[in-house]
């Protein structure tokens, strides 16, 4: 039976989302072609990066147009070099990304209460260099999915999957239903992450993640399966919360290419047994999730 195709969901964002400025958010939107792509601006004397920028342009029926730089500017050296018109990146719902294409993910990373863009942008950068599957957000308490966040991940939300929830606790338990572990990154939890249970951490898991001010909420709490926290040497007790996310996410994969075996990200797929409950018979996603 042929899988039907994902259907995306776009969420307005900032209207300075319009515009993508810079080499790599551009070149990866190119790429990744998950944007409504308008015409490309290069501004300036040419230089060889642009050569690529042209070919990506053309494979996408994109219009190229070359420009100097803008004269009368207060401070025309500042002026992006690169511009591109790129409409909203599309948003999925949490039931599709669980689908997979062209298999489910086994990892994904939520985030309750990060509203800072460029903490999300250094998130989702992590994420896609880690081999995560899929990005979970809420509809309040995160930013849209905007120009900042795109050049923060230096391109790397152009191909991240992302998901919003109108509430992450429900979107957890349903995610428990569907056999996944949830671990939450937790300073006041007893088991450090070099410390904890393999078992703790296989794979399908969602890791999640809170805020640097205030961590986790009470509610998403009580949701987790397993809390750890990252051994601390310094006088300085936490990290931020990209690079927190950057040291689990990767002890993650290390465990996953050192056990019995087994290599990848997110490693192959888990028997019954350690998953606690067969794919086969999951039962059906519940409604109101999404």
């Amino acid at each position: 039976m042929r899988r039907s195709k994902p259907r995306f969901r776009s969420r307005p964002v900032a209207a300075e989302a319009g515009v993508l400025t810079g080499f790599h958010p551009v070149r990866e939107a190119l790429r990744a072609r998950r944007r409504k792509l308008g015409c490309l601006r290069l501004e300036g004397s040419p230089r060889p990066e642009w050569e690529e920028l042209r070919e990506l342009a053309s494979d996408a029926g994109i219009r190229v147009v070359e420009e100097p730089a803008s004269l009368g500017s207060s401070d025309a050296t500042r002026a992006p070099w690169v511009r591109l018109e790129a409409g909203p990146l599309p948003e999925l719902d949490l039931s599709v990304l669980l689908a997979g294409t062209p298999t489910p993910p086994q990892t994904l990373l939520a985030l309750d209460g990060v509203e800072d863009p460029q903490n999300l942008g250094a998130i989702a950068r992590v994420a896609d260099a880690s081999g995560v599957g899929g990005l979970v957000l809420t509809h309040r308490h995160a930013p849209p999915l905007s120009e900042a966040v795109s050049r923060a991940s230096a391109g790397a939300i152009e191909w991240l999957p992302v998901c919003r929830v109108p509430n992450l606790v429900r979107a957890l338990r349903a995610l428990k239903e569907q056999g996944f572990w949830v671990v939450g990154a937790d300073l006041e939890a007893e088991t450090d992450l070099f410390s904890a249970p393999d078992a703790w951490l296989r794979p399908p898991r969602v890791l999640v993640m809170g805020s640097e001010g205030s961590g986790l909420r009470r509610g998403v709490t009580e949701a987790i399966d397993h809390r750890i926290r990252i051994p601390m040497s310094g006088r300085i007790d936490s990290l931020n919360v990209s690079t927190a996310a950057a040291v689990i996410l990767f002890e993650l994969g290390r465990r996953d290419r050192t056990r019995e075996g087994r290599v990848g990200a997110g490693g192959p797929e888990p028997t019954d047994a350690m998953r606690g409950v067969a794919r086969a018979t999951r039962p059906p996603f519940p409604s109101g999730t999404s």
